[in-house]
């Protein structure tokens, strides 16, 4: 019988290949460092939606196991949890599991918690954002207990506490890892920069907005707009019709390390965002030297070059003082980095 301990991560997707650089960058630097940190633990990935396939793969040395869930419910969901609990068993009695980590509070929790409590194992799952809202029926169902809930923020603990009535134990903060910027310094010259998921929920009409008011004061300033989703049509039209096609550029979604690039090339990071639990953008583009303003606060502490407004007004206002500002240059902030973020998680589970 094989001895070795396995720490196990149930995920909803995963990075395809080591080439995937925009699928959940944050959770892959985790998997790394954590990897990096206790080379003699073996960490398994179980990742139920994505990829599109079945197929076992190595990332990063970490054995990966897609499910191919497509996010389909009723009889598949059924044998989804099925196919996931046998796979669980065999390798609990192939080594022993030390832990289950689940990201998000939903299917994943689900599965992570049952087991764990089958087998007297221990499991924690990391509330990641929206899994915090009031719609989320799993909490509600799984009752879990505060030491089973780790927050990715002081917002997303409050929230969860809020509207479920349990104050997770542990806060986790989002964070990034400095290694992945390029040393050389960048030309400013992208005066506003936005990445994300072109949703409803990430408010990028508001984006498209200040950038035309900001033109009456500013004719000349440079935007551009990170990402693909179902609001780029409108968001397009928008643009055309405000005049805009000289000063806001939407790229599309771009590989990992590019969006990085852009970062470094701009004065600001607007995110402008309904709900967030810790947008890592953000942080992205604190290291990268850009400030950074956004309706969300993730941290009851301040965090330098971060600013918190209310309103639409106050972001344009704001904004315009941070690009008149000549006094304004670049300085990296990293307040929180991903190899403390994994310290704090294997402190977690006692590893």
């Amino acid at each position: 019988m094989n001895n070795e301990k396995t720490f196990v991560i149930l995920t909803p997707g995963f990075p395809s290949s080591e080439d995937d650089s925009t699928c959940l960058p944050m959770q892959q630097n985790l998997v790394r460092k954590l990897k990096e940190i206790r080379p003699g633990l073996k960490i398994v990935v179980l990742s139920f939606q994505y990829p599109y396939h079945k197929n076992t793969y190595s990332w990063h040395d970490v054995p990966v196991i897609p499910f191919n869930g497509r996010n389909k419910g009723g009889l598949s969901r059924l044998l989804l949890r099925n196919q996931i609990n046998s796979v669980l068993k065999k390798i609990n009695s192939e080594g022993g599991i030390v832990g289950l980590l689940s990201f998000w509070y939903n299917e994943c929790a689900w599965i992570g918690k049952k087991f764990a409590d089958a087998y007297n194992l221990k499991h924690r799952c990391w509330v990641l954002g929206q899994d915090a809202k009031k719609q989320n029926a799993y909490p509600h169902r799984l009752k879990p207990n505060d030491s089973e809930l780790i927050a990715l923020s002081d917002f997303v603990r409050d929230e969860f506490h809020k509207n479920h009535g349990i104050r997770p134990r542990y806060t986790v903060p989002a964070a990034i890892d400095p290694s992945e910027f390029d040393e050389y310094e960048a030309m400013k010259d992208i005066d506003i920069v936005a990445a994300g998921s072109l949703i409803p929920l990430k408010q990028y009409n508001v984006f498209v907005e200040i950038v035309s008011a900001m033109q009456k004061t500013l004719p000349g300033v440079k935007a551009v707009l990170i990402g693909d989703g179902p609001e780029r049509r409108t968001l397009e039209r928008m643009i055309k019709k405000l005049g805009l096609k000289d000063n806001l550029l939407i790229t599309g979604e771009l590989p990992h390390k590019r969006v990085l690039d852009c970062m470094k090339r701009a004065t600001l990071f607007l995110h402008p965002s309904s709900y967030e639990g810790f947008g890592v953008v953000c942080l992205e583009s604190l290291y990268a030297g850009a400030q950074v303003i956004s309706f969300c606060k993730p941290m009851n502490n301040e965090i330098p070059r971060w600013h918190v407004v209310k309103r639409k007004e106050e972001m344009l206002e704001k904004a315009i003082r941070v690009l008149q500002d000549e006094k304004s240059g670049a300085e990296k902030v990293l307040p929180y980095s991903i190899s403390d973020q994994a310290k704090s998680i294997l402190e977690i589970f006692g590893l």
